[in-house]
């Protein structure tokens, strides 16, 4: 059993747009090569050649050549990827959950950096950091300007070394300088608690090698403060994926038992392959099985999945394992569409190759690549509809991407026309002071309009469902 796979995730919106890191299948290198066409590596070798001696300027021969395998490989599609040595590191602790840094989840705000929220026990935390506090200046450099992944890669560092960052704190009308001290960060991708009485909340913000056993903690939290749950929302949305294991074993604490969850399938024999509702398919120990905790009642309370444009990869193998399975009620948007598979090679002690090896399919067979999962009940991100959601990236939207490998993409012309009106919108928008501009609500809270609409169908209620929104069937004709 190949217990070391793990699903790619790619998306660049969300919460934490910038912050999160591209993860992926991991496995060792084949011990066989192809075989080689030999007319073209000679004009390779040739054109290597003449750069390095005819060129206006010396070149590094090394870069040459690492330029030309990044080159290659980048061509294929986008999550295809040369790792260097920096690169790779930075892989290493995307997947693992760890980083080096002041701990705090981050977003963009007026061209500042604003603390959504510290990581609990983190330096940041202990430092007094608050939801809400914005971070105007990085050590001397001022953030305003910076994109949100350059200001994250100014916080983090090495181990015991300093950072200062100027606070700027709107409650208070007042900036201050703190100075933290960056240390090993242990990313929480599991938030959760009772939204009012019978009724849990649990969001996943990423699939990492800690998130089963978060999320086995905190449905065990849910069940103490509530041990007659009458309700479940999993919120997926902005959830990048990750793990391909902690995708399965998440979908499996809420599935019968031994049923598929996702297939995939590509060239590579090995990649021809089911993954089941079963400790062999999750288990990163032999015996050792991370859902063993889980009180019983959690395969049969009523379930509502929350997803909308961000949700990619992990996420939508399993919005699509419990829609097909009728587990659960799909609420929210068209997820993103990232439903291939990405096997990681070292090359050597610190360099890597990530290529696409294979499709992922829901159990009904159906391919998520470039369609995403489209929800059995379409509700807007608030009230008055999907303002700016329609202008996010998705899978189908990225040059050279896969197909779904099950027939021709259909180009849907009313997306097309929304999103040059959402276009105009935005535009308006940027002409408004700060304090007059659309935000959306944060995930989990009171104003959650989407979350409101999760409680009135585990209630029974009436759903607000979107007037707006338009998806593609089967057939290529239009849905509302």
């Amino acid at each position: 059993m190949r217990q070391n796979l793990k699903i790619a995730g790619w998306i660049s919106v969300g919460a934490l747009a910038g912050a999160l890191t591209t993860v992926s299948l991991q496995t060792v290198a084949r011990g066989q090569l192809a075989p080689l066409p030999l007319e073209e590596l000679q004009q390779l070798a040739a054109v290597f050649s003449m750069v390095k001696t005819d060129y206006v300027e010396p070149i590094d021969e090394k870069k040459l050549i690492t330029d030309a395998i990044a080159g290659m490989v980048a061509s294929l599609d986008p999550h295809s990827q040369y790792f260097d040595k920096k690169s790779f590191k930075e892989f290493r602790e995307g997947t693992s959950g760890k980083f080096v840094g002041v701990g705090i989840e981050i977003s963009q705000e007026d061209g500042l950096v604003k603390v959504v929220s510290p990581i609990e026990g983190s330096p940041a935390y202990r430092a007094g950091l608050k939801p809400g506090d914005l971070i105007t200046k990085i050590d001397d450099t001022a953030v305003k300007g910076l994109s949100l992944s350059e200001a994250v890669k100014r916080m983090r560092g090495e181990p015991n070394t300093k950072v200062m960052l100027t606070i700027y704190r709107k409650d208070e009308n007042r900036s201050f300088p703190v100075t933290i001290t960056r240390e090993e960060i242990k990313t929480q991708s599991v938030k959760g608690k009772m939204i009012e009485p019978g009724y849990g909340w649990i969001r996943l913000s990423q699939f990492q090698e800690r998130t089963v056993d978060d999320f086995v903690r905190k449905v065990d939290e849910l069940y103490k403060a509530e041990p007659n749950l009458r309700g479940l929302v999993l919120d997926l949305r902005n959830d990048p994926g990750g793990l391909l294991d902690a995708a399965v074993a998440v979908s499996a604490a809420f599935l019968p038992d031994g049923v598929p969850v996702v297939s995939t399938n590509g060239q590579l024999a090995e990649s021809k392959f089911v993954y089941r509702a079963a400790p062999e398919f999750y288990q990163r120990r032999a015996g050792s099985d991370p859902l063993r905790r889980l009180p019983a009642q959690l395969k049969h309370v009523p379930l509502v999945v929350l997803v909308n444009e961000g949700s990619a990869s992990a996420s939508e193998i399993v919005a699509g394992a419990l829609q097909d399975h009728k587990r659960a009620t799909i609420i929210g948007s068209q997820t993103f569409g990232k439903g291939s598979v990405q096997t990681v090679r070292p090359l050597g002690p610190d360099t890597g190759l990530k290529l696409t090896t294979a499709r992922y399919y829901t159990p009904t067979g159906k391919s998520i690549q470039a369609k995403g999962i489209v929800p059995d009940v379409l509700v807007d991100e608030t009230e008055e509809g999907n303002v700016f959601a329609v202008l996010r990236t998705r899978e189908a939207d990225l040059d050279k991407h896969l197909g779904s490998g099950q027939g021709p993409e259909n180009k849907d012309a009313t997306r097309e026309k929304a999103r040059e009106e959402a276009r105009k919108k935005a535009e308006e928008e940027a002409k408004k002071g700060p304090s007059d501009r659309s935000r959306l609500p944060e995930f989990g809270s009171d104003k959650d309009f989407q979350l409101v609409q999760a409680l009135n169908q585990l209630k029974g209620r009436p759903v607000l469902v979107s007037k707006t929104q338009v998806v593609e069937n089967k057939e290529g004709k239009k849905d509302n």
